[in-house]
C-alpha cells in the first residue's frame, strides 16, 4: 500500500520533503477550495522542485462540473506544471456517461502530453450528500475512460468519514471492482492509523491523508508534521507485515 500526504501549500511540502523516506506520492490540493480543490500552477512547481526528484508529485484539478473541455484544459495544466498524477474529482457529474465523457478529455489531454503519467477518476464515498455519481460506478468509469485508477474521497469534510459512508464490505467491492479493470485502488476520507488493518486486508493500493499527519488531527489548522508521517507509515508498515504473516499461516 501506498502512502499519499496532501500539503497545501510549499511549506508542508518541505516538511514532506524532510519526510520523504516515509511518503510515496506528495499530492498537491488546495484544502479551502473542496475536497480536491485545485492548487495554482506555480505552487505545483513549487512543490515539484522542493520534493525529491524520485517521488511522484500527483495534483488535484478540483471537484469539478461536467464540462469535459474546461476539466482537460485543467489537467493538462497540473501535468505540464509537473504533477504525474493527475486527480479529478467527478462533483458535478451525475451519471456513468458524464463520468466517463469527462475523464476520456482528461486522459486524452494528459498522455498527448506526457504518456507516463497517471489519470485518477476519483468520486465520492458521500455522493448522495452532494448528489454526485455512485461511488461504485468509480471503477467502470475509470475503465472505460482509459484512466489508471479510481478514488473514493469525502466531499463534505465536516468530520464524517470514509467508512461512515462507505462501510469496509462496500469498499472492499470498490477495490475488487478496480482490480478486476487492472486499475489501482485509493482510499481517502479522514482515513486515521485505527483504519489501516482493514484498509490493508481489503487490498488498497493507495491510501491518502492529510488530518492524520497534521499537528492535532487538524487538516485545516493544523501542519504536516514530519513524525507523524513517519509514525504513520511505521503503523502501515506493522499492518502489512501482520497480514503477510496470517496469510502465510493460512496458507
Amino acid at each position: 500500500m501506498l502512502l499519499l500526504i496532501s500539503p497545501d501549500s510549499v511549506e508542508e511540502a518541505v516538511d514532506c520533503a524532510k519526510a520523504a523516506e516515509y511518503l510515496d506520492i506528495v499530492d498537491v490540493k488546495k484544502p479551502d477550495e473542496g475536497s480536491l480543490g485545485a492548487n495554482f500552477p506555480w505552487v505545483i512547481r513549487e512543490i515539484r522542485e522542493a520534493v525529491p526528484a524520485g517521488k511522484p508529485v500527483s495534483a488535484t484539478v478540483g471537484d469539478v462540473p461536467y464540462k469535459p473541455g474546461t476539466v482537460a484544459q485543467a489537467a493538462l495544466g497540473a501535468v505540464v506544471s509537473g504533477a504525474t498524477y493527475i486527480k479529478v474529482g467527478l462533483y458535478g457529474c451525475t451519471t456513468p456517461d458524464q463520468g466517463i465523457d469527462v475523464m476520456r478529455a482528461v486522459v486524452r489531454a494528459v498522455k498527448d502530453y506526457r504518456p507516463e503519467a497517471l489519470v485518477v477518476a476519483s468520486g465520492y464515498a458521500d455522493a448522495h450528500r452532494v448528489g454526485c455519481v455512485n461511488p461504485l460506478a468509480l471503477p467502470d468509469i475509470a475503465a472505460r475512460s482509459g484512466a489508471d485508477a479510481a478514488m473514493l474521497d469525502t466531499a463534505i469534510k465536516d468530520g464524517s468519514r470514509l467508512f461512515d459512508h462507505v462501510p469496509p464490505d462496500v469498499c472492499a467491492e470498490f477495490v475488487g471492482l478496480a482490480h478486476a479493470s487492472g486499475l489501482l485502488a485509493a482510499l481517502a476520507g479522514s482515513v486515521k492509523q485505527a483504519d489501516l488493518a482493514t484498509l490493508t486486508r481489503i487490498g488498497t493500493d493507495i491510501v491518502g491523508v492529510r488530518g492524520a499527519v497534521c499537528e492535532g488531527g487538524d487538516r485545516n489548522a493544523g501542519r504536516i508534521q514530519p513524525h507523524l508521517v513517519a509514525a504513520f507509515r511505521a503503523e502501515m508498515d506493522r499492518h502489512a507485515r501482520e497480514f503477510a504473516a496470517g496469510v502465510t499461516l493460512a496458507g
